[in-house]
């Protein structure tokens, strides 16, 4: 009698935003394992292409993708893919979310602005998704009503706050995903 378990389920979820918002920083707090990055030092090569505005103290860039993985049981296995911010590296995104369930949108209120491609992405592919406003040291200038309104989300998304340094916020906001998921209209099917 053969004893081998089937492979557990896979679910896998992007996370994107824009340059410096905290992509690689939220993989990193709930990965069970240590995620894979593909960081590489800004040089004088990427004066001009890359806006440091709000994040002058940035000093590496994801150049591909960063990964994470959470077991949830021996029957789910969560797998995080996080994009790289910079214009250069979009046509990554369209691989990378390939199976993607969801998607988590990281966006820092200090450059709202560096959050509409991504949010713009998920909308144009039907693809489900929260929206994470990364409070970098507790600190945040504008009220959920004034985000909510400069990113044009809908009301149905869900927008949390909170410090994606913290792993307890990286869980809520995936159960904040899997809820929004659930409460999503089944999808009908097509007649022919």
């Amino acid at each position: 009698m053969s004893t081998t378990q089937a492979a557990p389920a896979a679910v896998k979820i992007l996370i994107a935003g824009g340059f410096g918002v905290g992509k690689t920083t939220l993989v990193g707090s709930v990965s069970e394992v240590a995620p894979l990055r593909t960081e590489e030092y800004l040089t004088r090569a990427s004066v001009g292409i890359d806006d440091l505005d709000g994040v002058d103290e940035k000093d590496t860039t994801t150049v591909a993708l960063d990964f994470g993985r959470i077991t949830i049981g021996t029957e789910l296995v969560v797998y995080l893919f996080g994009t790289p911010g910079q214009e250069r590296f979009w046509f990554m995104w369209n691989d990378l979310v390939n199976g993607a369930l969801g998607g988590i949108v990281i966006a820092d209120t200090r450059r709202l602005d560096s959050s509409f491609a991504s949010i713009d992405f998920f909308e144009s592919r039907a693809i489900p998704f929260v929206v994470a406003i990364n409070c970098f040291h507790g600190r945040n200038t504008r009220s959920p009503q004034e985000i909510r309104a400069a990113l044009d989300l809908d009301p149905q998304v869900p927008m949390l706050l909170g410090d994606v340094r913290e792993r307890e916020f990286g869980r809520d906001l995936l159960l904040a995903l899997v809820d929004h998921l659930m409460n999503l209209p089944a999808p009908q099917p097509v007649l022919a």
